[in-house]
């Protein structure tokens, strides 16, 4: 007599290295569109499968959960699920994991792409040379940026990936000032960090760097009342998450000189709508949610997700489980 296997639906295509894994030990449905599957299809297909391998896009809430009786684990692939309704699938009994740690420093690594690249106008020149513009082989005053050496850098939530940052930031011989609702004297003593409130290190900071998870608390962090705080100089760089950040505030206080420029991978509503004010800024640069797009990272990735699926199903507690009270209601499998 065979056993049936568990059934998973996968959200979106995911690297292989991952995949596979899911594919050899459970049966399959991976949802194969680009664009993520609808509310609707979620909802259709949950209430087939036993686990479902969800991304940020995905709204997985009461809803979902009452059409899937079956329903035992979500797990994620995103270090973030604010898109998942902990509460209520740690009550239900289902298991809510993630993929944490192995993308801090590739998110990190980009962080400083974007910083680099909004101060030292790398796209402004790009589109410089492409469009045609460049007749004069040198000018003393052609496309100047603001230097990073030796300026201050404001890190606004020092968890794994603004600890990394702050690390980098070291080979610039920078002045690092942080703000976190936890104060970390370990990594003030090792990378000579100073911590301050939010509001002196908006004053202070010639750059300021977003590490925050998205919450009630952080929702709309950076507003207009913040932003002009800032020095007329200073930049803003954003890759944890959209709405942290007021974008119309945002979009003014760039529109109006109020700050030098942003720098942003994430936004309030995403894909960004092509009317969205910001991308008529030249003083913004744009990247399509990819602070953790490398090859090695989002194959990882992949292959944490399939590691707390078959840990669940194999009758143990999945290494990033999320929910832990969740193993006072049932236990794995």
């Amino acid at each position: 007599m065979s056993v049936r296997k568990h059934r998973v639906f996968v959200t979106r295509q995911i690297p292989e290295r991952g995949l596979q894994i899911i594919e050899d030990r459970f049966e399959t449905e991976v949802w194969a569109d680009l664009a993520p599957p609808s509310k609707q299809v979620i909802v259709e297909k949950a209430a087939k499968v036993d686990a479902l391998a969800s991304l940020l896009t995905d709204k997985i809430d009461s809803e979902v959960f009452d059409a899937a009786p079956n329903l035992k684990i979500v797990a994620q692939f995103a270090v973030g699920y604010d898109n998942i309704d902990v509460r209520e699938a740690t009550r239900r009994g289902i298991f809510v994991t993630n993929t944490p740690g192995v993308l801090t420093e590739t998110t990190a690594d980009f962080a400083w792409a974007l910083l680099m690249a909004v101060a030292r106008r790398v796209v402004k020149a790009d589109n410089y040379i492409r469009s045609g513009h460049w007749e004069v082989g040198w000018h003393p005053t052609m496309i100047l940026g603001r230097d990073i050496y030796r300026a201050t850098l404001g890190i606004v939530g020092l968890g794994r990936i603004g600890a990394a940052v702050a690390r980098r930031a070291k080979g610039f011989n920078m002045k690092i000032l942080y703000y976190d609702v936890m104060q970390n004297p370990d990594l003030e003593k090792e990378l000579g960090l100073k911590f301050t409130d939010l509001d002196t290190l908006l004053r202070k900071a010639d750059f300021v760097s977003i590490h925050v998870p998205l919450m009630k608390e952080t929702h709309h962090l950076i507003d207009e009342r913040r932003l002009k705080l800032m020095k007329k100089k200073a930049f803003l760089v954003n890759n944890s998450r959209g709405l942290v950040v007021d974008e119309k505030a945002l979009y003014k206080a760039l529109r109006g000189g109020n700050i030098a420029g942003a720098a942003m991978d994430v936004f309030e509503q995403e894909p960004i709508a092509l009317d969205n004010p910001l991308l008529t800024l030249d003083n913004v640069v744009v990247a399509p949610h990819i602070s953790s797009a490398s090859v090695e990272t989002r194959s990882r990735m992949a292959e944490m997700v399939a590691e707390n699926l078959v840990e669940f199903f194999g009758g143990k507690i999945p290494p990033n489980l999320v929910n832990r009270d969740v193993l006072e209601v049932r236990k794995p499998g």
